[in-house]
This record gives structure tokens, sequence and C-alpha cells, in this order.
């Protein structure tokens, strides 16, 4: 018995130290490369299965098809082209972002913000219900409850009047969600997917490489992206939750073509079927005329891409740089890049929330606080229920809505899509959204060591685990 024991112990030691390796040479992150070390050789019975679960950073086999299709490639520098932005007045560095995003940014557009559930699925059902072609859905969490049962007579009543319909759902957000609510879709001919039906993740338990977009595209004209899944608790009839304060937004334009290239590629991704041929390419342009595009980010990319595009957009920031993340754990660039924003003059002010969510990466959030005070960025905390939104505002330039959280999880391991609109109007809108948002919340005064115990104490064991969230 003690001999099993023993080689057990041994194989896993052995174990452990060829996961360290692989984390030394695959790990994003210095930090990330030695928190794995001392974890998987300190503790290798906790550690070793952790790793399997969480310590893949990058997805070196993910297909995306304008890095593949010379066709793709050629045909977005045509589409630019037809398209050209009307201009970059603020100076905000179109080229920066487009390099970042690979997709140009395009004129013709408008962004219609969509504050809080209600709003956004009264939007989204009325564009589901004039569908003619097809729909495209994609949501990291739906939920067999009443919006998701709404959501579900929508898709179906789509397919059986002729629209085709393909939905992509993530394993791991829809843990909760029966089999008998996918099977109802499938009966009636909706096209149901897992979006790591051949590659990625297999399991519920890998926890990494999560597909978090939330995209509803509809005929190729009408684009929805947002921070709302599909549930109860996103219309705030949750009680533990309270006021569900969220953004979703409603697109029209050439963008909506880029928001369906990112849906495409994901569908390749779960299923090698090509929907290139089969979709409608010609939006149409918008009256407003706006600048965007879409920036999709994940760890199939070569580059940093979601940590570069919260780094260029802060760079970018002349006099006002506010940003909404409920999740706030952010790494040393972006850290970095706040102070420094803050001070050389700019309004640097991150609003997350006082209600918990996820009890780690929220007191996590406490231990980046201190050094933002000090360098004059205001945090607003939002106590009026939860707060969900993901935006994203510079000077009258730039307005960001989408899926990224400013964390680990969504700049490295995680699939997002954010909507980028460089446009005055726009940067306006979401200005008044914001400060009606500050009304509702309460400013940081106190740094970490006059916080109440748990927190105090909480915050930097769980910032220890800022790779991980």
């Amino acid at each position: 018995m003690y001999t099993f024991l023993g080689l057990a112990f041994v194989l896993l030691e052995i174990v452990a130290v060829i996961f360290a390796v692989r984390a030394v040479r695959s790990a994003r992150t210095p930090q990330g490369a030695v928190a794995w070390v001392v974890f998987l050789v300190s503790a290798p019975y906790l550690a070793v299965p952790a790793y399997l679960f969480l310590g893949h950073s990058r997805v070196n086999t993910y297909i995306v098809a304008r890095r593949e299709s010379e066709e793709i490639v050629n045909s977005l520098q045509k589409f630019g082209k037809a398209h050209a932005a009307v201009g970059d007045d603020d100076a905000v560095g179109y080229p920066g972002f487009e390099t970042i995003a690979e997709v140009p940014v395009v004129s013709g557009n408008n962004i219609e913000l969509l504050i809080d559930g209600q709003q956004s699925f009264d939007a989204i059902f009325v564009a589901l219900d004039a569908a003619q072609d097809y729909v495209l859905i994609q949501s990291y969490i739906i939920n067999d409850d009443d919006l998701g049962r709404a959501m579900q007579a929508r898709l179906i009543a789509c397919a059986k009047r002729g629209v085709t319909v393909r939905l992509l759902y993530d394993a791991v957000g829809c843990v909760k969600l029966p089999k008998a609510y996918l099977d109802s879709l499938s009966e009636a001919g909706v096209q149901v997917l897992n979006a790591h039906a051949l590659r990625g993740p297999k399991t519920r338990f890998q926890i990494n490489f999560r597909n978090h977009r939330k995209t509803i595209v509809v005929d190729g004209t009408i684009g929805f992206t947002g921070g709302l899944n599909v549930g109860d608790e996103y219309m705030g009839l949750d009680p533990k939750f309270g006021d569900w304060r969220d953004t979703h937004c409603r697109l029209t334009g050439p963008v909506v073509s880029q928001l369906q290239l990112v849906f495409a590629e994901d569908w390749h991704w779960a299923t090698d079927e090509r929907l290139l041929e089969e979709l409608n390419w010609e939006a149409g342009r918008a009256e407003e005329n706006m600048d965007a595009l879409v920036m999709a980010t994940g760890p199939a990319d070569a580059q940093e891409t979601g940590s570069l595009y919260f780094c260029a957009a802060i760079s970018a920031a002349r006099e006002r740089l506010w940003i909404a993340s409920p999740y706030f754990v952010p790494e040393n660039d972006i850290m970095t890049n706040l102070k420094v924003a803050a001070m050389r003059g700019v309004d640097v002010r991150i609003i997350v929330p006082e209600v918990i969510d996820h009890t780690i990466p929220w007191l996590a959030a406490f231990a980046y606080f201190d050094e933002l005070l000090d360098a004059g960025v205001q945090i607003w905390r939002y106590d009026s229920g939860f707060m969900h939104q993901k935006v994203l505002l510079v000077d009258e330039a730039i307005a960001s809505v989408g899926t990224t959280n400013m964390d680990n999880r969504s700049c490295r391991l995680n699939f997002e899509a954010t909507a980028m609109f460089f446009d005055k109007r726009a940067a306006r809108d979401l200005a008044a959204m914001l400060e009606d948002d500050f009304t509702r919340c309460v400013r940081l005064e106190k740094h970490l060591k006059d916080q109440p115990f748990k927190v105090r104490n909480g915050a930097p064991v769980a910032r220890l685990f800022a790779p991980l969230l």
C-alpha cells in the first residue's frame, strides 16, 4: 500500500515538473509562469488538476478565416476602401486599432445604446420577429427561465417560417441549461452547436478559452452585442442582485459585416463549415455615417490583443477616460497606462460594482485601487444593484460597448468582441449614460488599510489568483 502511494506521489511530482516546464514556456506573463511553477512544485496534488483546467493560455489551432484566406484578406481591403473612414479628427490613431483588430475602420455606421435588459431584449425581439433570411446568435449564458424561453420561442418561430437560425453556446456558461431546451430548438430546425464542438475545451470543466461573446446578427443588416446574456437576472429579476445595470447596443452599417465575420470564424472553429458564401455582406449604410470597427480579441491571436485594446484606448485619451467593468483585475501594462493617463491630467474614472457577484475578483480589485488612487484615478462603486456593463469612453472621440472586462480572463483567456465607434455623437451619448450612472455610485475614498477586515486581508490573497481571474 505504502509502495503504491509512494509511486503515485513520484509520478505526480514528475507530471508537476513537466507542467511547470510547460508553464514557463507558454505562460503569457512572467508572473503567471512563476505562480504556476510555485503552485505545481509545492502542492502538486492540487496544482496538477488545476493546471489541466486552467493552465492553458493559447489556442494554437484556432482557425481564423481572415488570416488563412487570401480571398478574405483581399475582400477586407476592398471593403475598407469602399467604406473608407470619414476621418480621424481627434487623432486617436486609427491604424493602431486597425492593426489590433485586423479589420479596417469603416464609415456609414450607427450605434443605438440599449440600456439594461428591457430596452435590449425589446430591440432584439423586434429584430428577430422581422428576420427574413437568417439569424446568427451567440451567447455565453442561456438560462431556461422566462427570458430564455421567450428567446427560444422566437428562434423556433424564425425557423418555422423558413429563416435559417444558427446558435452557438458555451458549455461552461450554459452549464445549467438542460439538454431538453437545446433539443427543442434542434427539433424545430435551429442549428445548435457548442462553440467548441470540434476544438478547444471538450468539457465543462475546462474553463479557459471560453467564448464570452454575445452576438446577434439578423439578415446581415442588424447586429447586437454588449454585456447581456440570456437570463432573468439580466432583466433585474434576481433578488440577490437587484436592479441589473448593463449595456447592449444595436448596430447598423458596414460594421455589422465585421461582427458577422467574427461569428463566421467561430462557426468555422466549431464545425469546419464555411459560411462566407451563404451570408449577406451588403449591410447598407446608416445616415449617421459614423466610423467604427469590431474589436474581436482572444487567446488565438498572435499578440495580446485584449490588453493592447485597453492600452491603445487609454493612450488615446487627452481629457477624459471613463471605463465601466464589473471585474477589475488589470494586468501591469494596463495599470501603468491608467496611472500615466491620470498623471498627465486625464479625467480617469473607473466604475466597478459594490454588489458582489464573484467574491474573489471582487476582493482582488481592492488590491489595485491604492495605486490608482495615489495616481489620481477616481474609483466609483455602483451600489444600485449589480453593474455588469463593459463600456469605455475616450474624450469625445471613442465609444466602446462590448463583452470585454478589464481582467486577465477577458484579455487573455476568453474570446471577446467589442464595438468601437469613433464619433462625437456616439461618445456624447455614452457620456450621458455614464453621467447618469455616476449618480448611482459612491466614490471610493478609503485606502486598503482603512477597509473592513474581510477586504483588508482578503484582497492581497485574492490578488494572488490574478493570472486566473
